[in-house]
């Protein structure tokens, strides 16, 4: 069996849509859904420097662009070999778009406003995350409370994103939990945590309007690791995901016991991939970074489609 997976924020690096513009009908979408968000993302994508690019109203429609660009340029719409549709954080938005939840354009204009709306959320909240590296799983979570952080991002093998005040956060790497250590992320804010919650009612008057199918191969979700196969509840946990903890560790938990083989993860890849090596080392990865890695796509599709 076969999973494919959009990765989430923190993944894009300066020019890694460059590749994949390169063909007329890349360019057609790009400028489609420039459009749509008024973000010129072929520049965005291929030559603006990465603070420009870290920016959460920017960083958001340009990730899912480009796992869009990478599924569509790879497997041109037949997605018989695959089994399952996931992403991480904002990469559900993409995730949601290849299983036909809704169509790439509404996904576009979706991400746009949830990455102006989670940055009007953030701004001047004092805000934060940190990446918990190793120790145990209930003493890291125990600590973060106690500081009165949230463990916004769990992500498996012995990664959790803390989230709360910089304050707190300060703290916590003053004294790391038992076996681990702390390393500051380069975000505005505290993502996934009640930071967000203004930002959510905003998101859902939107959702409302989008005639949501049900997926057409099922769907992960990062709530819960739980295999959704109603539309409408795909769109409403990705909504609800703003404010709420990213379990990605339960998604691949799913995986795994669901059976799947292996994952190919979309541009701009390498993120998920390794979270999968370190924590389902029996599942194969491929990371797709680049056009010229297409054939050998295909050849791992088919070698592990069809479950």
């Amino acid at each position: 069996m076969l999973a494919l997976l959009s990765p989430g924020q923190g993944s894009q690096t300066p020019g890694f849509l460059a590749p994949w513009l390169e063909s007329e009908l890349a360019t057609s979408l790009i400028n489609i859904w420039s459009d749509v968000t008024g973000l010129d993302l072929k520049r965005l994508g291929s030559t603006a420097e990465a603070d420009e690019i870290r920016e959460t109203s920017v960083a958001q429609p340009l990730l899912v662009a480009g796992s869009l660009l990478g599924a569509a340029w790879t497997f041109q719409g037949d997605y018989s070999n695959i089994s399952y549709f996931a992403g991480h954080s904002v990469g559900e938005i993409g995730a949601a778009s290849l299983a036909q939840v809704m169509d790439a354009n509404t996904a576009m204009q979706l991400v746009r406003t949830r990455g102006v709306e989670m940055a009007k959320a953030a701004d001047g909240t004092e805000t934060g995350m940190s990446a918990v590296l190793g120790g145990d799983r209930e003493v890291v979570v125990a600590a973060l409370l106690a500081l009165g952080l949230t463990p916004a991002n769990e992500n498996g093998a012995g990664q959790i994103v803390a989230a709360g005040s910089l304050a707190a956060l300060a703290k916590l790497a003053e004294n790391p939990p038992e076996g681990s250590r702390v390393r500051a992320l380069a975000v505005s804010g505290a993502f996934h945590t009640s930071t967000m919650s203004p930002a959510v009612p905003v998101l859902s008057e939107l959702a409302k309007k989008i005639d949501a199918k049900d997926p057409i191969i099922p769907f992960i979700s990062n709530k819960d690791g739980a295999i959704i196969d109603n539309g409408r509840e795909v769109l409403d946990r990705i909504v609800g995901q703003i404010a709420g903890p990213v379990r990605w560790d339960l998604c691949m938990e799913t995986m795994a016991k669901s059976g799947v083989t292996g994952i190919i993860e979309l541009p701009p890849s390498g993120t998920l991939a390794g979270l999968i090596k370190r924590a389902q080392p029996t599942i194969e990865t491929f990371a797709l970074k680049t056009p010229e890695d297409i054939p050998a796509a295909q050849e791992f599709a088919k070698k592990h489609g069809g479950g």
